[in-house]
């Protein structure tokens, strides 16, 4: 029963993916924002809170968030959940910096707006177009870096192949039927060893853990 709960528990931000985001600023999507006029143009969607989702999809994509003039100094907590966006707004918050790596996963991000003291995350190079409206710049069009001309500063090992992460972030993929450590094991992954072996430890924890309180509560 305790590794029930513990799956259930570690499956439910899946569940609920994108609900918190989207509340992390009151209110609706502001009138005149990137995101809600690309929602506007967009058949199909709906809003929630300050996001933008495609009606009727299982799941559900999250294809806008619009945070701005939320008086954000840093990105919120939970953006990760917004990694299925195409626009993102960041416009009129007292931000200084976007940390290297903040925009992992992004990869369909094709349209997003910084407060005019950033950068666009990745650099000017990472985007096809770079632009600058009043106290706003705008980033558009996301650039694969595996297709990048210049000489890359990390190469993938043998059996992988590079795949785009982000505003100029990459990742490297196995080949089949390779996996593992830098792809160096040959053969099909061993998901009922690799199951069986999580499963015994999570139920390993829970019974220490129940023997452990139980002990406790019996104590004078």
């Amino acid at each position: 029963m305790g590794a029930l709960l513990i799956l259930l528990l570690l499956s439910l931000p899946c569940a609920v993916g994108g609900a918190a985001v989207c509340r992390s600023c009151p209110g609706p999507l502001r009138n005149g924002s990137i995101v809600a006029e690309y929602c506007a143009s967009r058949p199909g969607t709906e809003s929630e809170g300050r996001c933008c989702r495609e009606r009727g999809a299982r799941p559900e994509r999250l294809l806008g968030l619009d945070l701005s003039n939320c008086s954000l100094q840093n990105l919120p907590p939970g953006l990760a959940e917004a990694s299925s966006a195409a626009v993102l707004d960041l416009t009129e918050n007292p931000m200084t910096t976007l940390p290297y790596g903040s925009f992992l996963g992004f990869t369909l991000l094709q349209l997003l707006a910084v407060p005019l003291p950033l950068d666009c995350p990745g650099g000017s190079g990472a985007w096809e177009k770079v632009t600058t409206s009043g106290s706003s710049r705008l980033c558009q069009g996301q650039k694969n870096s595996c297709n990048s001309s210049r000489e890359p500063a990390w190469l993938c090992p043998e059996n992988a192949a590079c795949a785009p992460d982000g505003p100029s972030l990459v990742q490297c993929l196995c080949d089949s039927p390779f996996h593992g450590y830098k792809c160096l094991r040959e053969g099909t992954f061993p998901v009922l060893l690799f199951c069986g072996v999580l499963g015994a430890t999570t139920l390993s924890l829970s019974l220490l853990l129940w023997g452990t309180q139980r002990r406790k509560a019996k104590a004078p």
